[in-house]
């Protein structure tokens, strides 16, 4: 579930997830959403400023450790917390009832100032699907600042996915999506997309040249920035704006090529979203288990070699979301 840091009352938030991980078994993860435009977030009545948002959601993020940690009155122990920073002035809060699990939180940013904000307070770094190379940039990044910090923290990549059992039927899968995009959608959204603050923004629709050189009917494989991956879901949306097209095998290497950079949490989507779930679940979970890596919720087959170091962390749930 998203938290806009800011946007509520960080005490009331705590409670919510409180209340969310007693009623679901502790299934609950936290998408940490800071807002990266400034004019997104006037319509939600918050005029502060990127570097102010970054600021404060390190600050709501501190504060619900320690209320986990500290605020739950219950059995057991707890006291009520007080918390004074530069953005939260908060006294006497606290959870009721024995603590539960704290809900693990995704965080992205692109920019410095959110790298930073990962690094002191993520439990998991997210990135949009760039090159492997830029990617792996990107964690080493995070993890420098993080270890300054004592601190270590996961890392997970968001893609979409078109995987067939061969090459050829998911690139035509591909084409026939761009087949079906109006050239005056692209450049209406990308206008809208080049006024965009996001520093992941920027570097998503940098990898297709913002769409200037789209044409109607053009191939999909212009759109191949990298091996199997495609930036064509950019041209008509913003956020994540790669997908991985190939045969199950290929799109599972490619998998394994971010894994081996430091990924163990992949959000995993297509178009339509039934029917990419079910590519996944019956072609590219068993690419992955054949390689070696383990996927969460799904045993190992008895003749996968699932004791590989190289490979310990397990995947996250690799459906499509």
């Amino acid at each position: 579930m998203a938290l806009r840091p800011g946007l509520s009352s960080p005490t009331l938030t705590a409670q919510q997830a409180h209340a969310f991980q007693r009623l679901s078994g502790d299934r609950l993860i936290l998408n940490v959403v800071v807002g990266g435009e400034d004019i997104e977030q006037r319509a939600y009545g918050d005029h502060s400023t990127k570097e102010e948002r970054y600021a404060k959601a390190g600050e709501v993020l501190d504060f619900i450790d320690r209320i986990w940690s500290e605020g739950a009155v219950g059995e057991g122990g707890g006291h009520p917390i007080d918390y004074n920073g530069d953005y939260l002035d908060i006294t006497g809060a606290h959870l009721t009832g024995p603590a539960q699990k704290r809900p693990p939180d995704f965080f992205g940013g692109s920019s410095a100032a959110g790298i930073a904000t990962a690094a002191a307070h993520a439990d998991t770094y997210l990135t949009w699907g760039e090159p492997v190379e830029q990617v792996g940039e990107k964690l080493a990044a995070v993890d420098d600042k993080a270890r300054t910090l004592g601190r270590t923290v996961e890392h997970g990549v968001r893609l979409h996915v078109i995987a067939r059992a061969t090459e050829d039927e998911a690139w035509a899968e591909a084409q026939k999506l761009l087949d079906g995009i109006d050239p005056d959608a692209v450049r209406a959204v990308q206008d809208g997309l080049a006024r965009s603050q996001f520093e992941g923004q920027r570097r998503m629709t940098e990898l297709h040249g913002r769409g200037s050189n789209f044409t109607a009917r053009a191939d999909a494989r212009t759109l191949e920035i990298a091996p199997n991956l495609r930036a064509g879901v950019g041209l008509v949306r913003g956020g994540a704006g790669t997908a991985l097209v190939g045969s199950y095998d290929q799109v599972a290497e490619r998998l394994a090529e971010y894994r081996a950079v430091g990924a163990s949490h992949f959000i995993l989507s297509g178009y339509p979203h039934l029917e990419e779930t079910f590519h996944v679940g019956e072609g590219i979970v068993p690419a992955l288990q054949r390689r070696g890596l383990s996927v969460a919720n799904h045993p190992d087959p008895e003749n996968a070699d699932s004791e590989d170091g190289h490979f310990a962390t397990p995947f996250a749930d690799a459906s499509a979301s």
